[in-house]
């Protein structure tokens, strides 16, 4: 079957073969078991030139899987910084949250992606979104991060971009605290200058 030769072709990065069945006729957004289409799974295995041609031919950068991933929030999660740039060419939904109530800038944040945190944040996703968690991209790079360079960054990033540096978890416990408790001093410092209580 078409569809099922071009999910695999995406998956392994087989361009010209993604285009040959494009042009065949193969139906770009259809699924496999899991509900991924093949510019996902393109995406899960970040293989851009697959991923962008599938994207030049129409694909869904916001269809979701039966876990709530899509190419745009999936790339974003991971730090596939290139795929991710794509999607957010071709009409991703900044709006749109993974399966905890996150945007792509949340997992950035916590993973340590500080180009993708770039990138998203000059695309205009909301800095201050609350995921089902109770926590923000501020908390999260502080809460799972590990205090370090990258986390540090990411934090002077998130509040040079506007972040609210007082708002607090579900449980009401600020950044600051978090960070403190965490002894995370240059996250401290930073959030202090900016207002933090």
């Amino acid at each position: 079957m078409l569809e099922t030769q071009l999910i695999s072709a995406a998956e392994a990065g087989d361009t010209d073969k993604v285009k040959s069945l494009l042009q065949q006729g193969a139906s770009i957004e259809t699924r496999d078991a899991s509900g991924a289409t093949a510019l996902l799974v393109a995406t899960h295995e970040n293989r851009v030139d697959a991923a962008r041609a599938l994207i030049e031919a129409g694909a869904d950068v916001n269809a979701k899987d039966k876990i709530q991933d899509s190419p745009y929030l999936y790339a974003g999660a991971r730090g596939h910084l290139e795929i991710m740039k794509l999607t957010l060419a071709h009409g991703a939904d900044l709006k749109s949250t993974n399966r905890y109530g996150g945007t792509a800038l949340i997992p950035a944040a916590e993973r340590g992606h500080v180009e993708t945190v770039k990138a998203l944040i000059e695309a205009g996703v909301d800095i201050n979104h609350v995921n089902r968690l109770g926590w923000t991209a501020l908390l999260e790079a502080i809460i799972l991060g590990t205090g370090g360079e990258k986390h540090t960054e990411i934090v002077r990033l998130l509040i040079k971009a506007g972040a609210d540096v007082n708002l607090a978890d579900g449980e009401g416990v600020s950044p600051l605290s978090h960070a403190r408790q965490r002894g995370y001093g240059s996250i401290e410092t930073l959030l202090v200058d900016a207002g933090a209580r």
